[in-house]
C-alpha cells in the first residue's frame, strides 16, 4: 500500500470516527435533562462502547469512494449521515452476532464484546438501538432530495434484513457441521457479508445521482469485493494472530464453520482473491480514473492483515 492511500484510508477512518462520535452524542444530548436520564446512561455508554471502538471502517470509505468516483463534490455532511448510517448498521450487527445464542465470541477488536463488558440484554438493545439510528441519520440526511433519501432508506433495509445480514446470518448458523458446499458458502456471504458492502457503494452512487447503468458497475464491484472481503477474513482465521485480529484466531475451525479454506485449501483461496479482484478491477473501469480509490480499496481489502 503506498503512502498516499495510507493516508487516504487514515482521513476516511478519521473522518467516520468524527462523525459517529458526533451523532451518538447528539442522541445522547437530545435526551439528556429527562427525568430518567440516569437510568438510560448505561445504554448509551454501551452504543458508544460498540460504535467506536476501533474498527477498519471499510464500509464509510467505500460510501466515500463510490460517491467521489461519480461526482467529487458531493455534499460532505450528505456523505457524513450515510457513512454513519451503515457504520452504525454494521456495528449493530457484530454486537447481535458475538451474542452467546448466535456466535457466542468474547473478543472484538481486541475488547470485550459487549454483552461481556455490559450484559447480554443491554447489548441485545444496544444494537437494536444502533439499528434503528441507521435509519434515522438516512432520514436527516441534509442537502438531498427526499426521492435520494427513499432509495438511501431501501437500499439499506434490503441489505439488512432476511435478503441479506439476517438472512446470511440465519444460513451461517444452519449450516454448522453441514455438508460443505462452495456455492452454500458464496450464497451465505453473499449475504451476511456482501450485501451491506454493495449497499454501502450505492448508497455512495445515489448521494451522488449515479445512473442506473453506474449503480450496476458499483454492485458488481461490490459483490466481487464483497466475497473477496470474507475470503481473506476465512484466510486470516487461520494464517492471522489474536493480538493483530482483535478477535479470537481460529475459532471459525474451533466452531466447526465452513470456510473458503476448508473447501478450497489455503492456496486455493488465495488464488480465488486474486480472480475476484481482477473481476472487481473491471467492473468499475466504465469509471475511468476517478475510481482509483476503488481499485486502491480492491487492493486493500485482499492484502490487509486485520
Amino acid at each position: 500500500m503506498n503512502q498516499a492511500f495510507a493516508e487516504y484510508l487514515a482521513a476516511c477512518r478519521q473522518r467516520a470516527d468524527l462523525a459517529l462520535d458526533r451523532f451518538s452524542k447528539q442522541i445522547h444530548s437530545e435526551y439528556s435533562g429527562h427525568k430518567d436520564d440516569s437510568l438510560s446512561r448505561r445504554l448509551y455508554e454501551a452504543m458508544r462502547y460498540s460504535l467506536l471502538n476501533g474498527g477498519k471502517r471499510v464500509r464509510p470509505t467505500l460510501v466515500y469512494a463510490s460517491a467521489e468516483a461519480l461526482d467529487p463534490g458531493c455534499s460532505e455532511l450528505a456523505l457524513d449521515h450515510i457513512a454513519a448510517s451503515v457504520e452504525c448498521l454494521h456495528s449493530y450487527s457484530l454486537v447481535h452476532d458475538d451474542l452467546p445464542a448466535m456466535d457466542d465470541d468474547d473478543l472484538r477488536r481486541g475488547q470485550p464484546t459487549c454483552h461481556r463488558a455490559y450484559d447480554e440484554a443491554t447489548a441485545i438493545l444496544a444494537g437494536d438501538a444502533l439499528h434503528t439510528l441507521a435509519f434515522e441519520l438516512l432520514a436527516d440526511c441534509p442537502g438531498l432530495e427526499s426521492s435520494q433519501r427513499i432509495s438511501l432508506v431501501k437500499a439499506l433495509a434490503a441489505a439488512s434484513g432476511a435478503r441479506g445480514m439476517v438472512g446470511g446470518q440465519f444460513i451461517d448458523l444452519s449450516l454448522e457441521h453441514h455438508q460443505p458446499a462452495i456455492e452454500l458458502l458464496q450464497t451465505m456471504h453473499s449475504l451476511k457479508t456482501g450485501a451491506l458492502i454493495r449497499a454501502a457503494l450505492r448508497m455512495g452512487g445515489i448521494a451522488a445521482n449515479a445512473n442506473g447503468e453506474q449503480l450496476q458497475a458499483l454492485d458488481r464491484y461490490g459483490n466481487f469485493i464483497g466475497l473477496a472481503f470474507q475470503v481473506k477474513d476465512d484466510l486470516l482465521d487461520i494464517e492471522g494472530s489474536t493480538e493483530v485480529l482483535g478477535k479470537q484466531q481460529g475459532s471459525d475451525i474451533n466452531n466447526s464453520k465452513m470456510t473458503y479454506p476448508g473447501l478450497l485449501g489455503q492456496g486455493g483461496s488465495r488464488d480465488l482473491l486474486e480472480q475476484l479482484l481482477q473481476e472487481a478491477l473491471m467492473a468499475v473501469a466504465v469509471f475511468g480514473d476517478k475510481a482509483e480509490r476503488l481499485r486502491q480499496l480492491g487492493g486493500y481489502i485482499i492484502s490487509r492483515n486485520y
